[in-house]
């Protein structure tokens, strides 16, 4: 299940990429599968084995050729151990809302971007996050280790990023038949997914993301801008001006 759109991001195979908290991988193997070198960063060591594991067996069921430039690595948003202008283009999806630093985590994405490169970040919508905040204490921070601390706005994000250096392209949304799933596990606990309908609907799910079948792709694309459970923010880093000696 892809959040980030690869086309508006503009990769292009050879290109360097970042995929800053990549969780299970699900951008990282995609960024591969069309040709990129990935570097893979996460915080979570057991996330970061499973992502190296999941990478020897697309090699070796032949979805990727050995010679693949995937490498995961574990580090900090706010101390990214790159040099500047490092990479072509970065992923951050889903990662800001979890660092109350989110100005230190932006500044360090900018840091690492080369200039004429882009970046695509997500987070929750507004809407989808703020039915989540009212159904469960649970599901946020402080009471959740490594929870939500925030809740964006588009124009709090955006101007977070333009602040930082980046030039906002456009925006998508992404996800709305998720995010009932999220209304129906806060409302009888997140970690509660024994409950039938979370079940249920996990499973509707799996089946939508296996079998894409195209009346679902459709109600997707239209309830996406009423609920969409993620919003995707795509930039670009200036490129550096020339000025002729005096």
């Amino acid at each position: 299940m892809l959040t980030v759109d690869y086309d508006r991001l503009g990769t292009r195979p050879g290109d360097l990429v970042l995929d800053m908290g990549c969780g299970a991988g699900r951008h990282a193997f995609e960024t591969v599968r069309r040709g990129c070198r990935i570097i893979a960063l996460d915080q979570d060591l057991q996330e970061l084995f499973d992502v190296k594991n999941t990478f020897a067996a697309m090699i070796d069921a032949g979805e990727l050729t050995r010679d693949v430039q995937g490498q995961p690595v574990s580090a900090d948003a706010l101390e990214l151990p790159f040099s500047d202008d490092t990479f072509d283009r970065i992923i951050c999806s889903e990662v800001l809302e979890h660092i109350p630093n989110d100005t230190g985590a932006i500044e360090e994405l900018v840091r690492v971007l080369k200039p004429g490169g882009s970046i695509a970040v997500t987070v929750p919508a507004w809407v989808a996050e703020k039915i989540c905040w009212r159904l469960s204490d649970e599901y946020y921070a402080p009471k959740a280790v490594g929870g939500h601390v925030r809740i964006y706005r588009k124009s709090e994000l955006r101007s977070k990023i333009s602040r930082a250096g980046l030039k906002p392209e456009g925006w998508d949304r992404a996800h709305s038949l998720h995010s009932p799933y999220w209304w129906i596990k806060c409302a009888v606990g997140p970690n509660n997914n024994d409950n039938r309908l979370v079940k249920a609907y996990h499973q509707f799910l799996v089946w939508d993301i296996v079998k894409r079948p195209f009346i679902t792709r459709l109600l997707d694309r239209l309830l996406n801008p009423l609920i969409g459970k993620s919003v995707v923010l795509y930039a670009t880093k200036p490129e550096l001006e020339l000025t002729n000696a005096a």
